[in-house]
């Protein structure tokens, strides 16, 4: 468990970017479900405000589910977020949280 816990506090401060190369922001915290001992969700900063004008205000960041994640090594990729923005689906309840 104590390996994992470092595993987990090492996302914070990563770069993360969407499958299209776009950088979307940095990882300032994890979300996690204590009972399932897993991560749930990121909570960025630092966002791209190309990507997020008119979904966040100044100084606010995002959760996004971490079932986005593509892969994790020295940046994250997370599936492309620009299409959820601009159409989210309907039947995904994982819409990014502002």
């Amino acid at each position: 468990m104590e390996n994992s816990s470092a595993e987990i506090t090492a996302l914070v401060g990563r770069e993360v970017y969407s499958n299209n190369g776009v950088f979307v922001g940095e990882i300032e915290d994890v979300r996690l479900d204590l009972d399932k001992q897993q991560v749930t969700g990121l909570a960025l900063h630092q966002l791209n405000m190309d990507l997020f004008s008119g979904h966040v205000g100044d100084g606010r960041g995002i959760m996004i589910p971490y079932r986005w994640v593509r892969s994790v090594g020295d940046v994250v990729l997370i599936n492309s977020i620009v299409e959820r923005l601009s159409s989210p689906d309907e039947n995904d309840s994982s819409e990014v949280v502002v």
